[in-house]
């Protein structure tokens, strides 16, 4: 088992994961990361007011570095 720190990416805005999780495999990794992305791309789609887009993600890391990316992209175009 190894630590995992999820650092969420909000267009420009970073926040920077600091306790971290310890996760048995990369599917653990991969199941925490999307289920944490969907909570809060649920909330940020429920704010959307007309025509915007939204990109998120949640990069993982260990103590070795970058392990993988799970991206959310998000986008209202109004065609009236």
């Amino acid at each position: 088992m190894a630590i995992y720190y999820f650092d969420l990416r909000d267009g420009d805005e970073i926040v920077p994961d600091e306790e971290g999780l310890e996760l048995q495999d990369l599917l653990a990794v991969q199941e925490e990361a999307a289920r944490a992305l969907a909570g809060l791309s649920w909330d940020a789609v429920r704010n959307f007011k007309g025509m915007q887009s939204r990109k998120m993600s949640i990069e993982v890391r260990d103590a070795h570095g970058p392990v993988m990316q799970v991206r959310f992209v998000f986008d209202i175009v109004r065609r009236q």
